[in-house]
């Protein structure tokens, strides 16, 4: 996908200067220079601080939104942030995009796909490289999740959808949507490759190619009959034609109903740290290594416990260690 640039960095922001209130106050230039910030120190204290702060006060939903490249991902983008615009809510979007294998940045860098009004201090758009992470998600998407989440009212992330990506994204994102394109063997991929286990909306997207559209909806239907999925939650799968408008009221209701889901018997915050618990583990291991892992002791974390405060008394103790 390509997306529209966001506000460049300025160099030199000092770590201690950066608290969730003066990123608040300086809107989207200064949240585009603390994820700078972030990524150049991402286990330094103050990082930390800042990280643990927001862990604490999260505000926003996140939707992840995967699928195969082609799906129709931006466009759908595009009408859901309108529709949540339009209701009142500020959006934040992380959009992982493949990676240059000669800079390591962003590939698609002319982010022209989104639309959105740059002076809307509503929407913030930030583009990170997937690096040679696997998974399709940046190493640093949970701590910039983390930050956006306790800034605006919907978080969104989208894979770049492709190598696991549509598995990962669940160790992120609280909704998690998945796009199936009709009549390109994509409802075939996702009975095959155990999809069926992570999304919580199934949207089959271009419904205007009526038959094969139906014929998708009904294939995937098929496969969550036939799969382990979530015990407490019907998948719904929807068609929906984000260009012409249909269908789409019906995804932000699917989304909304499975917000309230969570918000009941506690399911969110157990799945959030879950979450926690799952990225600690692979930055931890991601930074240090195997044997960083194994000398990192307690990577557990009790309930409302920090995984970024942790991550920097693993960080010191290795440090110290080496």
């Amino acid at each position: 996908m390509a997306h529209p640039d966001t506000t460049a960095a300025a160099p030199g922001t000092p770590l201690d200067a950066l608290t969730l209130e003066t990123i608040a106050a300086g809107g989207k230039a200064a949240l585009a220079r603390a994820l700078a910030v972030l990524e150049s120190n991402p286990d330094a204290g103050p990082t930390a601080d800042l990280l643990s702060a927001a862990h604490q006060a999260p505000r926003g939903h996140v939707v992840g939104i995967t699928g195969p490249p082609g799906v129709g991902k931006s466009t759908l983008l595009n009408t859901l942030i309108a529709a949540w615009r339009g209701e009142g809510k500020t959006v934040g979007i992380i959009a992982v995009d493949p990676s240059s294998r000669r800079s390591g940045g962003a590939l698609l860098g002319d982010r022209t796909r989104l639309k959105n009004d740059p002076e809307d201090q509503g929407v913030f758009v930030r583009s990170m490289a997937a690096r040679d992470h696997l998974g399709g998600l940046a190493g640093l998407t949970t701590a910039a999740m983390v930050l956006m989440r306790a800034l605006y009212d919907v978080v969104i992330v989208e894979s770049v959808g492709v190598g696991q990506s549509e598995t990962e994204i669940a160790g992120v994102a609280d909704t998690v949507v998945f796009c199936v394109q009709p009549g390109s063997g994509d409802s075939l991929q996702y009975m095959k490759a155990g999809i069926a286990e992570i999304p919580h909306i199934v949207a089959v997207t271009k419904a205007d190619m009526a038959v094969a559209a139906e014929r998708a909806r009904a294939d995937v239907a098929g496969a969550l009959t036939l799969s382990e999925h979530w015990s407490d939650w019907d998948v719904p799968v929807l068609k929906l034609s984000a260009s012409r408008g249909q269908g789409v009221d019906a995804l932000i209701a699917a989304i909304a109903n499975h917000a309230t889901h969570l918000n009941t018997d506690g399911r969110l915050s157990r799945a959030r740290h879950t979450q926690a618990e799952t990225w600690l583990e692979a930055f931890v291991r991601e930074r240090f290594g195997r044997e960083g892992l194994r000398r990192a002791g307690r990577l557990s974390l009790n309930d409302g416990e920090s995984p970024f405060a942790r991550l920097a008394e693993i960080a010191k103790t290795l440090g110290a260690d080496a």
